[in-house]
């Protein structure tokens, strides 16, 4: 048997900052990374871009969020394949979400 001591530094009072409230607080966090900062992280490969002056990022990544969140408003789970498919046309759910 092992055990494992993990430290965290937090604003929460020691009454609200029991384990299982540190614990939640931690899955959600990596919750949204592996659902948004991943996919932009590596679909998009948004780390290596060429974009780095002015509001040239900022609107990237508003951009790339713009289009996972249309993407996953069509049911669309897998963000790489949707973007595979959309290569070759839009797709009559997404256009319905702009009420094309």
């Amino acid at each position: 048997m092992s055990q494992e001591t993990v430290c965290l530094v937090t604003s929460l009072t020691e009454e609200e900052a029991g384990p299982l409230r540190l614990l939640e607080l931690s899955r959600e966090h990596w919750h949204i990374e592996n659902r948004l900062h991943w996919v932009r992280d590596v679909t998009f490969d948004e780390d290596r871009a060429q974009i780095r002056t002015g509001s040239g990022p900022r609107v990237f990544a508003t951009l790339r969020n713009l289009v996972i969140s249309i993407m996953r408003l069509t049911g669309i789970t897998n963000i790489a394949e949707g973007l595979r498919s959309f290569a070759w046309g839009p797709k009559e759910d997404a256009l319905a979400v702009f009420g094309i």
